[in-house]
């Protein structure tokens, strides 16, 4: 290295002027001549180093071009690599050679710009800011608090590491000088451990030049100028840790990725695998005691306990050693032997949880010989049978079990499988599986490769009377590889049971299916010896890191393993912004993402495109000929020996030019892709076509994917209904049947989607920013993409009409429950009168959402599933609607007070008001019968009459008061009393309610009644019970955060009208139609109610008035899939091809067949003459 630790050699000339008390740790005094001496020894012994090659980043001195025309990273390496090894290499940074410089440099620029001295070259390197108060090589190392997980105890280095750095850095003099460590009272090694050896304790990291931990740290908590090493996930362009990475170049960080720290031979040094595949094993154990003893069968594995349960890994393996040994002894009941494990891949994950295994008593077998087994298994399953069985045997398959080709002729070949796994078909459920009673998945997938085993292959198994017990997808490739592994567990929960039978999954082990392990932070149950072992080798690099102030001072495998630097991406990862602007969030097919080019193809690499960074000159290839790409999907291979894969739609403005980026491509491909080479296929190339609607013909058979924008509680319904809508429809009565449908949940906050599509099929979670849709309008155009959303048509979604219509896609609007199922309702009655030449006299319709009967247990009958404002504010709007011809305005102060009640034959028990609904007018001219109807009215129901009230009392004003701005904050009841002050009333009344407001409840009634707020007793006693009930008569003082009666009202309603667990809403439509005919037929009334409750299934809950407006959303996706709606542009589902869709299984409408099959939904449907 040029410079080291604390001494001030020429190394510090790279670097920006220390000033300050930093300045102290870095300088001590030195005679001139001997650090001019140094310096220049230093730097000629640095000639032809292969090392200074790597400066991706540097530009040639003087007499050379400048740096934009460097700027592609293939050019900069071609041109360095030429001059660095034939030329003595000076490393000079640019601002040290102006004017004025040091003596020596100043010197050496003026021979440098002299006409002879072409026989050297100077080349600069990325300046820090001249202000920078960068800490790097200070030899300080802090080590971070863990925050991102509750069971995260590991630590990157042990006290031990840090006793053997500071002790070595303090005799040298270079490295590490100090070790500071974050406080932490849940790492498995104690703070004083760390004090006893020299490391200093302290929340302040501030001193530090390198920072290391083991995940990435929050964001507030990142300093500026210093180097970080952690697992940081982004460098496959992670949309989840981008904002990480934007703060790491925004606070110009060195970033140091523990994954990309690879070894001469390409491996990554840095991993937690094996210790993965041992905490997995264990706790599948322990788990498969519970399940088995669910089954009835008493096991050794019940007395095994769960990985962090022991004190060690030691004391791990001593208890399976136990079991083991009583299974030597005892065997294991012949009513579930023989148990085989089948271990998938063979790397370190694989090697862990065998390690494990075979602690056991057990015997291996070859994936050939499991058939033999299964007659083992039927004569040992006998009812009368008493035999043991005292041992297990395990399997461990392989790519070539797994598959097999499509083409019989043809022999599985582990390159050609990689490079084109379209060749092949799974045979992993015919060869392994039947046989397995535990299938440990400890190998990588990608979505174009085949399956495992998916969920209609495990129903088939399960038919077939399967063995399988249970999974530990030790990999934890959610909807991945096993297709049912649908969510992720955790370290408390490690379980879950998933029943292929009715497609479900459940929190308990008792009940049909096999049990699931899918824990991602299962290293982390073993943070003792995790610890240890990464240390180990983390500990050998971290002097290095601590030292050196520039990248060119680093060994290249810590070099290749930095991210940023400098406030850049350094050149191998200058991929990542391309990656960032053509990734999108959608499902994972061609989209015709290019249409400024007139020819484009679709491009298929796998290989190691980022761990040989492939992927760079795949992308200049691209650029350089003129052509531009949109990055489809790219699947990263998760360690160095697993290849990636991406597809690009590449288009360019002419034929020649495409065909050259082709061939260019191929040629690439073809270069590091020999087979008749030992080593495997480092990239491999595929050219499809993009077909007219924008999709490749060879995708086309994957199914159809629906995109839901949002996480709240309509998008799960919503998701359930097209993942399972096979088994509602018939699929006869569709022209065109799919095959299935795969629905991908996307939120700003990737949980909140992995919780909605929790447990369901053929769905997947994605983050994504409905923010950055800014233009919807050229979003549905250029994508060909049809829309369904549950909102109103308003004036900004009517201005969509004309670009959707040109684009030939339909954005169907108010597919919810009011507007949505409402409408369709309405339309079906009224079509069907006009159809019978009736006329439409009288429409009127009511819906409301409300608590059960069963859950109105509150004198106002209603509770809120959010904030009140919303639901008290839609009381507050004015509303127009006919009656008998009459047009009717109410103004929104005055809604509360035109309530009505309303009494429902079929539903007797429902005491029900309604309140006239916005603008009813509109319907009548949306569903043609403005000039025939007399009376338009549509209502919204609520189970109170004593809203209007509160209104009188002023409890809506949402004007701040003067009361609670003062200082010292009023009571309910001091509000309350200056409520009614504030009402005309007379002097002696106020005193009279101020003297009674506290008192009996029959006073109370009576001044209510005497003020004018309450039109009789019944009202009035009703009111002076809800005062009551929501506290506003109590002396406790009101929140500063309320300003406004409006406020206080809100607030009180929120904290006691709240649904509380497992409370049921309901949803209730009701609709009356009179029809008049012509040729004397009597008047005929028509009646149409739905009523739906919410439900709890498997302990979740949902709400009626999410299934009541997710559904109906999703039914219009579906007919939009099914090409049923014809129609372009923005609509609503006014129309016989939307209301009267394709028959199902059991000749109902989609809605009812879904409630009939899992909501329990019924429809009340009645026709009165």
């Amino acid at each position: 290295m040029l410079g080291k630790g604390g001494e001030d050699k020429f190394a510090n000339c790279c670097h920006a002027p220390i000033h300050g008390h930093a300045a102290a740790s870095y300088c001590r005094p030195r005679p001139r001549r001997r650090r001019l001496h140094s310096a220049q020894n230093q730097l000629l012994s640095r000639s032809r180093s292969s090392d200074a090659a790597f400066l991706s980043r540097g530009v040639v001195g003087p007499a050379s071009p400048s740096h934009g025309q460097w700027r592609r990273r293939s050019r900069r390496v071609q041109i360095a690599q030429f001059f660095f090894f034939r030329l003595p290499i000076l490393l000079v940074p640019p601002w040290k050679l102006e004017a004025g410089a040091h003596p020596f440099l100043e010197s050496l620029r003026l021979r440098l710009h002299s006409a002879a001295c072409y026989d050297s070259v100077v080349v600069s390197v990325p300046r820090q800011s001249e202000n920078s108060d960068t800490l790097l090589g200070n030899g300080v190392v802090g080590i971070l608090a863990e925050t991102a997980n509750m069971w995260e105890r590991r630590a990157p280095l042990t006290p031990s590491h840090c006793a053997r750095l500071l002790l070595g850095g303090g005799k040298r003099g270079t490295g590490v000088n100090r070790i500071i460590v974050q406080p932490s009272t849940k790492r498995i090694h104690h703070d004083a451990q760390y004090e006893d050896v020299g490391c200093e304790i302290s929340k302040d990291l501030s001193e530090c030049g390198l920072i290391i931990g083991i995940k990435q740290p929050k964001l507030e908590m990142i300093l500026p100028h210093r180097a970080y090493g952690f697992f940081s996930h982004t460098h496959k362009a992670q949309k989840e840790n981008m904002p990480l990475l934007d703060e790491i170049l925004e606070k110009r960080v060195s970033l140091f990725d523990y994954e990309l720290i690879a070894g001469d031979d390409g491996k990554r040094l840095l991993a937690f695998g094996k210790f993965a595949g041992r905490a997995g094993l264990i706790d599948f154990l322990h788990g498969l005691g519970q399940r088995y003893l669910s089954l009835g069968y008493s096991t050794p594995f019940l007395s095994l306990g769960q990985s962090h349960m022991y004190p060690s890994l030691a004391a791990a393996k001593a208890a399976v050693i136990a079991i083991g040994e009583e299974i030597a002894t005892f065997g294991l009941p012949s009513g579930i032997c023989p148990i085989v494990f089948v271990f998938t891949g063979t790397g370190n994950v694989s090697q862990g949880a065998q390690e494990i295994f075979k602690l056991l008593p057990h015997s291996f077998v070859d994936a050939g010989k499991l058939p033999e087994l299964s007659a083992a298994r039927s004569l040992s399953q006998h009812p009368q049978s008493s035999k043991r069985v005292f041992q297990l045997y395990g399997c461990v398959v392989s790519s070539r079990d797994m598959v097999t080709p499509k083409d019989p002729t043809r022999c599985f070949n582990k390159a050609d499988y990689y490079a084109h796994p379209e060749h092949y078909k799974p045979v992993f459920h015919e060869r392994i599986a039947p046989y397995a009673s535990a299938i440990v998945n400890c190998m990588y997938w990608e979505r174009r490769f085949p399956r495992l085993l998916s969920i209609d292959q495990l129903q088939q198994l399960m038919k077939n009377g399967c063995p399988l017990v249970g999974i530990s997808d030790i990999t934890c490739d959610i909807g991945g590889s096993i297709e049912f592994v649908n969510k992720s567990t955790s370290i408390e929960r490690p379980f879950f049971r998933y029943d292929p039978c009715t497609n479900s999954c459940h929190d308990d082990m008792e009940g049909n299916g096999v049990i699931c392990l899918a824990v991602d932070i299962l290293p982390t149950e073993f943070s003792k010896e995790a610890s240890q072992h990464f240390g180990d080798i983390l500990s050998k690099f971290v002097a290095r890191l601590a030292s050196a102030k520039e990248l060119l001072e680093l060994p290249s495998h810590l070099r290749k393993a930095c991210i940023a630097h400098a406030g850049r991406l350094t050149s191998l990862y200058e991929y990542i912004p391309r990656m960032r602007k053509t990734i999108i969030e959608l499902p994972p097919a061609p989209t015709n993402l290019l249409p400024d080019k007139k020819y484009n193809s679709l491009v298929s690499l796998s290989g190691h495109l980022f761990d040989k960074f492939l992927i760079n000159e795949a992308l200049d290839i691209i650029e350089t000929a003129g052509g531009s790409f949109h990055l489809i999907r790219c699947d990263v291979g998760q360690s160095i020996d697993d290849m990636s894969y991406s597809e690009l739609e590449v288009g360019a403005d002419d034929t020649a030019t495409l065909d050259k980026i082709i061939d260019s491509l191929t040629s690439l491909a073809n270069a590091h892709g020999d087979p008749n080479a030992r080593r495997e296929i480092e990239l491999s190339l595929k050219i499809g076509k993009v077909n007219e609607c924008g999709t490749d013909d060879s995708m086309a058979k994957e199914g159809s994917k629906v995109l839901i924008l949002g996480a709240g509680r309509v998008c799960r319904p919503a998701a359930e209904f097209l993942a399972s809508y096979s088994n509602i429809f018939s699929s006869s009565a569709y022209d065109h049947d799919i095959d299935q449908i795969h629905v991908i949940v996307a939120s700003l906050y990737q949980k909140d989607a992995e919780e909605t599509i929790d447990g369901i099929r053929n769905a997947t979670a994605a983050q994504l920013d409905v923010a950055d849709i800014k233009n919807l309008s050229n979003l549905v155009s250029q994508m060909k993409k049809h829309l369904v959303t549950a909102s109103y048509v308003d004036e900004s979604m009517s201005k969509l009409e004309q670009s959707a219509e040109g684009a030939g896609v339909t954005i169907l609007c108010e597919m919810g429950l009011d507007p949505g199922i409402d409408h369709m309702m309405s339309m079906k009655m009224i079509d069907e009168a006009h159809s019978r030449k009736g006329k439409i006299k009288s429409f009127t319709s009511f819906c409301g959402g409300l608590p059960s009967p069963a859950s109105a247990n509150n004198p106002l009958a209603y509770k809120f599933s959010w904030s009140p404002a919303g639901a008290i504010r839609a009381g507050r709007n004015p509303a127009v609607y006919k009656f008998h011809g009459e047009i009717i305005h109410v103004d929104g102060d005055k809604l509360y007070e035109s309530a009505k009640r309303l009494r429902l034959p079929e539903l007797p028990a429902f005491a029900l008001e309604h309140l006239p609904n916005r603008n009813s007018l509109m319907y009548g001219d949306l569903y043609g019968i403005s000039k025939e109807a007399s009376t338009v009215y549509r209502a919204t129901l609520r189970f109170s009459e004593i809203m209007a009230t509160f209104a009188k009392i002023g409890f809506f004003d949402a004007a701040s008061h003067p009361l609670l701005q003062q200082t010292t904050r009023p009571t309910y009841r001091d509000f309350l009393v200056e409520l009614f002050n504030a009402c005309n009333i007379s002097t002696t009344a106020r005193k009279e309610y101020s003297e009674v407001s506290g008192g009996q409840d029959g006073e109370l009634i009576s001044r209510l009644l005497s003020f004018g707020h309450c039109k009789d007793k019944e009202i009035a006693a009703k009111t002076v019970k809800t005062i009551k009930f929501l506290g506003l008569y109590e002396e406790t003082q009101i929140p500063e955060n309320c300003s406004s009666a409006f406020d206080v009202i809100c607030q009180r309603m929120e904290q006691r009208m709240a649904y509380i667990h497992n409370e049921q809403d309901m949803v209730l439509l009701h609709h009356e139609v009179e029809v008049e005919y012509p040729d004397g037929r009597p008047t005929e009334k028509h009646q149409a109610t739905l009523l739906e409750f919410g439900k709890v299934e498997n302990g979740r809950p949902t709400t009626a008035m999410a299934l009541t407006v997710g559904i109906p959303a999703a039914i219009g996706a579906l007919l939009l899939l099914q090409n049923k709606i014809q129609k372009k542009g923005v609509i609503r589902p006014l129309e016989p091809e939307i209301y009267i869709p394709g028959k199902c299984k059991s000749n109902q409408t989609p809605l009812v067949a879904y409630g009939y099959r899992t909501q329990q939904r019924r429809w009340v449907a009645d026709t009165c003459v």
